[in-house]
């Protein structure tokens, strides 16, 4: 634990992102979206808890939100970490927030940035010690990409919309799988990349992976990141233009030193085909041979005057943890399952014998199920004849008779009528179903009243 001891830890936990209506509001914020019954930014500083990290910013976008979740650290974390909640503008960037907070990060040596929507059980400690044993400037934590599909895949349930060509991280690694040689987010796969020549020579070769996903979770030299983003004042993102813009320049890292920014290489690239290729990696606990970056420093003839060079590392999480970030309706519903499923160690309870999680105030009426991999929360009342199967219920909701829920979260204090059908939706808190209704692949936003008899498939209902 002792690496750890002189890291700044900051966690960007955004506002109420467009990408999450309705199930976000200004009452109800990104952080503090129920994920299996508790808010998604317990996960976060759970796992900070665990890494014995408990001296923190948490960066929230907007006065209101910040309020909102300033309050519930203080009542759920009061005795066990030491939170300092800040305030920045919405739509700032995470680039921006950093800016905006620059003043509290003055002292430590290394700055460990993490994404509030951040659901993973990989240990924070092995980033910090990979990020000091390279003394690198950047260390990226990368993680197999979400399974149900690419970074930019929509809702499960809305309106149809003309389908895009998927879009990934494509991140180019060294031989030895230990740095980061070029990252493109968000891009086309099919087409052609490039790569620039010189970080290439030097590496003697690169792999494009696009099975990995830029976790969002960043261990930064302190120094070198506020100079960055005080030298490139357009920086508005750490991933899209902080991370790509140090990897470009690690084999020329005076333009980080002097002060003098330098032209970027310009017409020095090469094209290579991408190559998905799908295999396991870990890194290597220590690299035998001087790196790449030490070799082109020294020059082919071991030049005593040797070139300015910096590292941009990785850390690759193993193939048997848990790691998705929540930045969509889809992330939504595909997390809630993987932490009431196959990763409910997450989930903070203890399942029964049925591999469910029924609260003990909760009510069940007579021929009732609930499956396995289920939750059904505190004071929460079922009628006769109910069916639930792979969903997670919230607390304080009453349920009528006949009523069947599948794959699906609905969350506290939701009413549901006789005879109602629920498949593949999310139901946010304070909506009413009156009874006979169907909803397939569908959102129903806060305090919305679904009328009886209503059929609905891949909708969006909310209040105007």
């Amino acid at each position: 634990m002792m690496v750890m001891m002189d890291f700044k830890v900051v966690v960007l936990a955004g506002g109420v992102s467009k990408k999450l209506l309705p199930l976000v509001s200004k009452e109800l914020p990104n952080a503090l979206l129920p994920v299996a019954n508790r808010p998604l930014l317990s996960y976060t500083l759970d796992l900070l808890e665990l890494s014995n990290l408990k001296d923190l910013i948490v960066v929230v976008e907007g006065r209101d939100a910040a309020r909102e979740v300033g309050s519930w650290i203080s009542a759920a974390y009061a005795d066990r970490l030491q939170v300092e909640v800040a305030a920045v503008p919405e739509d700032v960037g995470t680039a921006g927030a950093i800016r905006a907070i620059s003043r509290y990060l003055t002292t430590a040596k290394d700055i460990l940035v993490v994404s509030g929507d951040l659901v993973s059980d990989v240990p924070l400690g092995a980033v910090a010690a990979t990020h000091r044993r390279h003394d690198a400037f950047v260390t990226a934590m990368l993680c197999s990409a979400p399974v149900s599909g690419s970074l930019d895949s929509g809702s499960s349930g809305g309106k149809d919309k003309t389908k895009k060509p998927g879009r990934y991280d494509l991140i180019g690694l060294d031989p030895t799988k230990q740095f980061l040689l070029h990252i493109a987010t968000g891009a086309e796969v099919g087409k052609d990349l490039r790569v620039q020549k010189s970080i290439l020579r030097a590496a003697g070769e690169i792999e494009i992976r696009a099975d990995l996903m830029d976790a969002h979770l960043y261990a930064f030299k302190r120094s070198v990141l506020l100079e960055v983003l005080e030298q490139k004042g357009t920086f508005h993102s750490l991933k899209q233009d902080v991370l790509p813009y140090l990897v470009r320049s690690q084999l020329k890292s005076d333009v980080l030193l002097n002060g003098i920014p330098q032209a970027e290489e310009n017409g020095n690239e090469k094209v290579i085909s991408q190559s998905n290729q799908q295999m396991i990696s870990q890194i290597l606990a220590n690299a035998s041979e001087p790196t790449f970056h030490l070799r082109y420093a020294l020059g082919p003839h071991g030049s005593s005057s040797a070139r300015r060079t910096h590292k941009c590392c990785v850390y690759i999480a193993g193939s048997s943890k848990y790691c998705a970030r929540l930045n969509s309706i889809q992330a939504y519903s595909d997390i809630n399952r993987y932490v009431i499923g196959e990763a409910s160690h997450l989930s903070g309870y203890s399942f029964s014998s049925h591999n469910n999680i029924i609260d003990p105030s909760a009510e069940l009426g007579a021929k009732t199920t609930v499956g396995p991999h289920c939750m059904l929360g505190e004071g929460s009342q079922m009628g006769d004849k109910c069916s639930v199967k792979r969903s997670v219920i919230g607390r304080h909701c009453r349920i009528g008779a006949n009523v069947k829920v599948v794959n699906s979260i609905v969350m506290n204090h939701v009413t549901i009528g006789d005879s109602c059908s629920i498949q593949g939706s999310v139901i946010c808190s304070n909506v009413q179903l009156q009874e006979r209704a169907v909803l397939k692949d569908c959102q129903v936003g806060a305090g919305f009243v679904v009328t009886a008899g209503s059929e609905c498939k891949g909708e969006v209902l909310a209040k105007k």
